[in-house]
């Protein structure tokens, strides 16, 4: 008999219910469209719709009995276990981020996730791993906040940049 619970199926119920999530939380959102009528919902709408579509497909699918084969290309063996120090990490770098984000602001909060990840990933050039962490947290910060007007904490740094 096959195991009825397996990591696709895991996967595809995250998935429809991060679209329901999305979803949901975007009927909150209120403000006037723009002249073309689109307002902040459309997109999240959009988005969240298509992600709960796409779960519900994938939820049947693998219930069904699908499930991905890997590439000709990919170096993998699906049969190995999972590496959970490495879920592990992560999980904890992006929950210590969104905990600290507000306090840290977003250019050291930013940098200090990518450096984390990079880390947890196996970057074997710490070093290098920080300037370029630092680098992007400082440029996602100006393309968001000066290039799309989208304001997000600022920290300690608050009024430097």
């Amino acid at each position: 008999m096959a195991r009825w619970w397996r990591p696709e199926l895991g996967l595809a119920v995250v998935v429809l219910g991060l679209g329901m999530f999305v979803v949901v939380g975007t009927l909150d959102v209120s403000a006037a469209a723009s002249q073309l009528g689109i307002g902040p919902r459309f997109f999240p709408m959009l988005v969240g719709g298509a992600m709960v579509l796409v779960g519900l497909f994938y939820v049947i699918d693998v219930v069904r009995g699908g499930h991905g084969d890997p590439e000709e290309s990919e170096d993998i063996d699906a049969n190995a276990p999972a590496d959970w120090r490495s879920v592990g990490l992560v999980s904890g770098i992006f929950l210590a981020f969104a905990a600290l984000l507000n306090v840290l602001g977003w250019i050291i909060g930013a940098s200090l996730l990518f450096f984390g990840l990079s880390v947890a990933l196996g970057a074997e050039h710490k070093a290098r791993a920080a300037g370029v962490s630092v680098i992007m947290g400082i440029v996602t910060y100006l393309l968001f906040v000066k290039g799309l007007g989208v304001t997000l904490p600022g920290g300690p740094l608050e009024g430097v940049i």
